[in-house]
């Protein structure tokens, strides 16, 4: 059954139409994955080739892919439901085949290896644009251009063979080869001309901070394409290069944005432990507080992470931090970097993923008369709100004629004659 390429037309008698999506589940438990049986004539449909929409339901789904194009077969790790990646399909096509003036799908992706840019040419309205390679899967294309565009790559090379030979001109003219190179000014592909617009200094300041925004996006395309465990340590790097540099204690926002890229911000404060506490942590919890609020403000994953930090300095100031677990704890809970319910949470269950068993039971056992008193402290609040509903319920508004003003009286309910005989004096 086919379906509209753009699935927001309803007319059914829409020309550009694409086969329904079919997938198929193999294998079990770590070895499952998903066989998308017709990407071939799918991605024929759409003018790219099959590896484009695979890797990008890859790289929004976060799972690793496969390619095997002798037997036509294109895999996502994992169980995915056709209709899942059929809605997934319709954000590729937004992004990677409708034009952005008429909306049609007879567009063409150009690369140009040199500015790593991808350019978007639609062959319905005549429009020519540059495509936003913020995306993952842009580093994907830059690598692997689309065969209708391998003549761009190939001029590419001719025009560095061409470099070449001209550095070894010289040796060529006096062997007497009468080969005669058009100069490269009159290059019809030479990259230059779009260079030869505007030569004015707003026009050069402007094409700069294209480039520089443009380098930023490969490079934020290039580390989200690592794995988690590569970011993490991009990052501790980056922490740590602050530190060494002396610009810590004002690079707090800086290492907030920086953790925001890689996207690894609930870790954040993991790492923060690791590089800005150690067994003087109580000073350094009021030094560096506006670092860690920064991360586990209103965020209790974040906070999670933060004990396990802790958890993971005890290990190693065992013989100064351990006898002052409660201290500390106290001392996070009032910077307002751990929630109560996160710490009653921690203290319910007994971890090993930071520590060895045994200290996690150490580290709780010595938690526990902090973890007490936020429970008592708890239900004392409760308490007293209880009671103060029931004081509102006592109070009358009173007019005092002699200070002329008004006051606030709290008046005792009567009691019946049997009430009074029924008091206990031991109870008073």
């Amino acid at each position: 059954m086919s379906v509209n390429v753009n699935r927001s037309v309803s007319d059914q008698f829409y020309r550009y139409k694409m086969p329904r999506l079919i997938a198929k589940v193999e294998g079990k438990g770590n070895g499952i994955k998903t066989v998308i049986v017709n990407m071939v004539d799918v991605a024929k449909a759409l003018n790219r080739p099959p590896t484009y929409p695979t890797k990008f339901f890859g790289c929004e789904l976060g799972a690793q892919t496969q390619f095997d194009a002798k037997n036509d077969r294109y895999i996502v790790n994992g169980s995915h439901e056709a209709n899942k990646l059929q809605d997934m399909l319709d954000g590729f096509i937004r992004k990677f085949v409708l034009c952005p003036e008429c909306d049609n799908p007879e567009t063409d992706l150009h690369i140009n290896p040199k500015k790593q840019t991808i350019g978007n040419s639609c062959k319905a309205c005549g429009y020519r644009g540059m495509l936003d390679t913020r995306h993952k899967l842009c580093t994907f294309i830059l690598k692997n251009p689309p065969e209708n565009d391998s003549g761009s790559v190939k001029k590419e090379k001719e025009k560095k063979n061409r470099k070449k030979d001209k550095e070894n001109g010289s040796s060529g003219g006096e062997a007497g080869n009468n080969d005669i190179d058009a100069p490269d000014a009159v290059d019809g592909d030479d990259d230059d001309e779009d260079w030869a617009e505007e030569t004015t200094e707003e026009a050069q300041r402007r094409r700069m901070e294209e480039i520089s925004e443009h380098a930023k996006g490969l490079t934020l395309s290039d580390d989200l394409e690592k794995t988690l465990e590569e970011r993490v340590n991009i990052f501790y790097n980056f922490v740590k290069q602050k530190k060494e540099e002396g610009v810590i204690d004002s690079a707090d926002k800086e290492i907030l944005a920086e953790a925001e890229r890689l996207e690894v911000r609930a870790m954040g404060p993991l790492i923060l432990s690791e590089l800005l506490f150690d067994e003087n942590i109580r000073e350094q919890i009021k030094k560096y507080k506006r670092h860690f609020l920064r991360f586990c403000h209103n965020d209790k994953k974040a906070q999670k992470y933060l004990l396990g930090g802790f958890e993971c300095l005890v290990k190693l100031h065992q013989s100064q931090l351990l006898p002052r677990v409660s201290i500390v704890l106290k001392d996070l809970y009032d910077a307002d970097l751990l929630e109560e319910d996160v710490i009653l949470a921690w203290a319910e269950k007994v971890s090993k993923k930071y520590v060895s068993k045994e200290l996690a039971k150490e580290i709780h056992a010595k938690a526990e008369p902090f973890v007490k008193w936020l429970k008592e402290a708890e239900e004392e609040s409760e308490g007293s709100e209880e009671e103060d509903e029931e004081d509102e319920d006592n109070v009358e508004v009173v007019y005092s004629s002699s200070a002329r003003e008004l006051k606030m009286e709290t008046t005792k309910p009567e009691k019946s004659e049997k009430e009074e005989e029924d008091i206990d004096i031991d109870a008073i």
